[in-house]
């Protein structure tokens, strides 16, 4: 029950689709333009750098928030020998992602969870966060393409907890950790899912780029 309820606390907080809302602020749907993804990238060609880094940054720390509320939540929880926080953070950044990419009171319809992914980084880790967001800027610096980064980005997320797991840096028991890598194999499936048509685009040459404006 500890689990389902840091899903739907985070599914809560996903909820708060920031470039929605802010193109409600200045008239439009952001769904109705561009990608028609309610996420920063789409958020950037519509509306401009602003609209990108507040639809960034609220989606990130939408995450980071949900996390420290399960946390302080449900300090208590569980074998005190168990790094508990780290799962417990864990099903709450899967319940933002699943709130942000599918939020009920707009048809389902909402962004892919790259931000709200940052966010876990931030929170899971200060090397993984590090690591990737180094590797995001790099790539897209070089490839000019956001979904490549982002992409990367998720795979690196799986990679590094895996490592990490191997390593013994969670402080979780073996059980535990089975729940840490389903977690993390999820998101990044469903990442990889959101990001079908970018990378059909990558593949025959038709993604756009950064700083190409939206239609």
């Amino acid at each position: 029950m500890v689990r389902l309820a840091c899903v739907l606390i985070g599914y809560v907080f996903g909820l708060f689709q920031t470039s929605y809302l802010y193109g409600r602020m200045k008239g439009i749907d952001i769904r109705e333009h561009g990608s028609g993804n309610a996420g920063a990238t789409n958020a950037l060609r519509t509306l401009g750098k602003k609209a990108g880094a507040i639809t960034f940054f609220g989606d990130c720390f939408k995450c980071v928030f949900a996390v420290v509320a399960v946390r302080l939540l449900f300090a208590d929880y569980g074998d005190p020998k168990e790094n508990m926080g780290v799962l417990l953070g864990m099903y709450a950044s899967m319940g933002v992602i699943l709130g942000h990419n599918f939020p009920f009171y707009l048809g389902f319809k909402g962004g892919k969870g790259i931000a709200a992914t940052a966010g876990l980084f931030v929170s899971l880790d200060p090397v993984l966060m590090l690591i990737g967001a180094t590797s995001f800027v790099v790539c897209v610096a070089v490839t000019k393409y956001v979904s490549a980064g982002s992409i990367l980005v998720v795979i690196e997320l799986l990679a590094g907890v895996l490592i990490y797991g191997g390593l013994g840096k969670w402080g979780l028991s073996q059980p535990y950790l089975y729940e840490l890598y389903g977690i993390t194999a999820f998101l990044t499936l469903l990442a990889l899912y959101r990001h079908k048509k970018n990378i059909k685009g990558l593949l025959h040459g038709t993604e756009r780029k950064l700083g190409e404006k939206a239609d």
